[in-house]
């Protein structure tokens, strides 16, 4: 448990409502198993404040753009420059 100087999160998992609102944890000094009880009323209510396939979509002004290239997993900069590896 814990985490040493290469570790880049230690933990922090927790359960959020579909409304934003945060239910359980974070829990970070710990190992946790974390349940809850959803509403599932609040599906429809949170459709209301992100509809993505709705009104809000607009594909004239957003895309999504996906790069396949091979990348580094982690890049570690210095006065907002990358090394590049």
């Amino acid at each position: 448990m814990g985490c040493d100087r290469a570790c880049l999160m230690s933990g922090g998992s927790c359960i959020v409502s579909p409304l934003g609102e945060l239910i359980t944890g974070p829990i970070f000094e710990q190992d946790a198993l974390l349940v809850a009880d959803l509403d599932l009323n609040d599906l429809a209510r949170a459709k209301y404040d992100f509809d993505v396939t709705g009104h809000y979509s607009r594909p004239d002004i957003f895309r999504l753009h996906v790069n396949e290239a091979a990348t580094p997993p982690v890049v570690f900069e210095k006065n907002g420059f990358g090394s590049g590896s």
